[in-house]
């Protein structure tokens, strides 16, 4: 009887040992799987590096750098991208993926556009992470085709480095070279008028000439223009006149 009860009292140990190992088990399992799960992973676009890292460390979450792009209008060093993706539900010490943009400029050597359709230039330009600006026609019998390529308002050679994004206008051929035009009377007109009046009669300013002091260029007006004006007188699109301006 006495060793019946001694084996009782050592089963019954045992059963208390065990349920507080499993119990202590289950409570240290149940808290690992909830460690972290209710972090929501929060929108790091657009902020520097530096301001990223700082928000992630709070939340106890890691990052790697995993590739460095480059956006002229984006800040420098800031997240472009990030994986996994903003208001995901994350453990704490996850990694973070960030794509940064990157402090250096990037350069791109400027491609040889003349005499390509305007089409192909597009394309060209697209694919360079260049962009195109203002497309200027030009009289030319070639209608869309590039004659000249400017970068900043002047022409640009290509194998130019210039910035990536750099914006790139083009002139091109309006398919009108060649055909006769009225031959516009530009006496009296400023130059900023004479100049719009050749424009739209598809005609070109050539040289500038002042006569007598000229203090302010803007209340100059035309004298003198070469060819000079004749009644019913015609040009080929595209030709140049020639000014003489003098203030009143």
């Amino acid at each position: 009887m006495k060793l019946l009860k001694t084996v009782l009292v050592n089963f019954l140990l045992i059963a208390i040992v065990l349920y507080l190992m499993v119990w202590l088990a289950a409570s240290l399992l149940s808290g690992y799987t909830r460690h972290g799960q209710s972090l929501t992973l929060p929108n790091l676009k657009g902020l520097k590096i530096d301001d990223a890292e700082s928000i992630l460390r709070q939340k106890h979450l890691r990052y790697i750098i995993t590739d460095t792009v480059f956006f002229e209008n984006m800040p420098k060093l800031a997240v472009v991208e990030q994986n996994p993706i903003p208001n995901s539900k994350v453990k704490e010490g996850r990694i973070i993926y960030l794509s940064i943009n990157s402090d250096a400029i990037a350069t791109v050597k400027m491609p040889n556009l003349i005499n390509s359709s305007l089409r192909y230039a597009e394309t060209v330009l697209a694919g360079m992470g260049l962009v195109v600006g203002t497309v200027t026609p030009k009289p030319d019998i070639a209608q869309n085709a590039v004659l000249d390529q400017l970068w900043r308002g002047q022409s640009i050679q290509p194998n130019t480095k210039i910035p990536r994004g750099a914006s790139i206008d083009l002139v091109v051929g309006d398919g009108s070279g060649g055909s006769l035009v009225p031959m516009p009377d530009l006496k009296g007109l400023t130059l900023l008028d004479a100049t719009n009046v050749l424009q739209s009669s598809l005609l070109q300013l050539g040289r500038v000439i002042y006569e007598g002091p000229v203090n302010d260029s803007s209340s100059a007006t035309i004298k003198r223009q070469n060819p000079p004006y004749r009644e019913n007188a015609s040009l080929k699109g595209g030709e140049m006149i020639d000014v003489i301006l003098s203030v009143p």
